[in-house]
């Protein structure tokens, strides 16, 4: 056999071995770690039997679609995909067919994932259990329903590349924009959307709307950002669900259960340092005080229905109740989140470090919603907080 085809049939040989080598107890074990951060379970679950499966449906104010199967099932999963077919969906948004993702798969983020982050992850959804699941179809309006739109979409809001450390800062607040910024996609639902879907430009991280919640701000600004957190608090609230100052509910206490809360405590530091060195983006909106009426109307409404919980003055019972003076998510500009609080009442999300519970009773069919608005504005704006007034319009479209 001549030399050059033994070296060539070596050196196949070697590329195919390389190719095929079962990845180590430790690559898995940190595409798992990835897979949490990243809240995968949250929306490719659409039921708890089948984790992975995907087939649940997201709305979007486009439609609606529905997750595809991250299993490794031959045919209705990933089990067929190259490591190559993963690597461009994550890192372009393009499916081993060559079709166009849509951005609700927030590859935007995962771009800027590393090359072995993103095989590492591969490797651990390939040791699931692979269920059989064909996702529907999307329920998209015209022209989206045409995933050929999403090349235009990419060319004018997508910029593929993974996350470029900054040399001066720390090690761990690189690692925190790492995650924030890649695997944990937090932009995806606390930035604001403009008409198209894709981020708006000078508004990062400046609370964005999601599936019937607002998601608050996640830069400093003094009122309805962070600036009034420490690290500690965040640390606190994204391990257990909870601390001092707010509470975990709706998307996020989603969010608390199958990612944060069981991420390391490096990584949840981290973060947490990334997050309390973001500065303030676009200034908090002015606030004309309300009508003194609608304060006094509220007030009572308050004291007749609040104060067993939260106290007279609002203090609540850190933890478990969860204080009303200078809460950020009560003060957003927007208040969505705090309307779906007091219309469908709340429920403690409980976590390893936190399982003792707490719980809210509904008033959506107690109150009307001037009432509603009263009480609102009310705790919106006593005790120090400054955020707009509620109307009723407000609460009677939450009610949809």
């Amino acid at each position: 056999m001549p030399a050059i085809l033994r070296s060539l049939i070596l050196c196949s040989a070697l590329t195919c071995g390389a190719a095929w080598a079962e990845p180590s107890a430790e690559t898995i074990a940190h595409g798992k770690a990835l897979v949490e951060a990243g809240d995968c379970a949250s929306c490719h679950t659409a039921d708890p039997q089948k984790p992975f499966a995907g087939g649940k449906r997201i709305d979007t104010p486009f439609g609606a679609i529905y997750s595809p199967n991250l299993t490794p099932d031959k045919n209705t999963g990933i089990g067929f995909w190259s490591d190559q077919d993963f690597l461009r969906a994550l890192r372009l948004g393009v499916a081993p067919d060559g079709s166009n993702y849509y951005p609700a798969f927030p590859y935007p983020n995962f771009t800027k994932l590393t090359r072995d982050d993103i095989f590492a992850i591969r490797a651990y959804l390939n040791t699931l259990t692979p269920f059989a699941n064909k996702a529907p179809p999307p329920a998209l309006r015209f022209p989206l329903n045409f995933r050929i739109v999403m090349r235009g979409w990419n060319y004018l809001f997508f910029r593929p590349g993974i996350f470029e450390p900054d040399q001066e800062k720390s090690a761990e607040w690189n690692r925190g924009g790492y995650l924030v910024e890649g695997a944990a996609h937090c932009g995806a639902c606390h930035t604001p959307k403009n008409i198209f879907g894709a981020d708006k430009r000078g508004q990062k991280f400046g609370g964005g709307l999601v599936g019937g919640w607002f998601a608050p701000r996640l830069d400093s600004a003094e009122r309805s950002g962070l600036k009034s957190w420490s690290a500690g608090d965040i640390v606190e609230y994204l391990q257990s669900g909870r601390n001092g100052r707010s509470h975990a509910d709706g998307l996020m206490a989603e969010v608390v259960v199958n990612s944060t809360s069981k991420m390391s405590d490096k990584d949840i530091r981290a973060i947490a340092t990334y997050l309390k060195d973001l500065p303030p983006g676009a200034p908090e909106p002015a606030v004309t005080a309300p009508p003194a009426a609608q304060m006094t109307d509220g007030e009572k409404l308050y004291k007749g229905a609040c104060i067993a919980c939260h106290e007279v003055d609002g203090t609540g019972a850190p933890r478990i109740y969860p204080p009303l003076p200078g809460n950020a998510n009560l003060q957003s500009a927007d208040p969505t989140s705090t309307l779906r609080i007091i219309l469908d009442g709340a429920e403690t999300v409980t976590t390893p470090r936190a399982p003792n519970t707490g719980s809210m009773p509904p008033y959506a069919a107690k109150w009307s919603d001037q009432e509603i608005a009263d009480v609102t504005t009310y705790i919106r704006n006593s005790w120090g907080n400054v955020a707009p007034a509620v109307t009723a319009a407000q609460v009677k479209g939450a009610r949809r």
